[in-house]
């Protein structure tokens, strides 16, 4: 098996990764949302909107 992230061979200890600095790099693009999956359901969808809404009338 390799690493998702490097490719390397995996080690037991981190597995499905190969170091610690593998599974911290997936760590940070799960909570940085480059992982999120899809929705179909109306509520999130408004919910995004209004998320995107307010983002937008922030002052820079």
């Amino acid at each position: 098996m390799t690493c998702p992230i490097c490719k390397s061979e995996t080690v037991h200890k981190y597995r499905p990764f190969c170091s610690r600095r593998c599974a911290d790099i997936d760590l940070g693009r799960w909570v940085s949302g480059d992982y999120a999956l899809p929705s179909n359901d109306p509520e999130d969808i408004e919910k995004a909107l209004d998320a995107l809404e307010q983002e937008t009338r922030k002052p820079h």
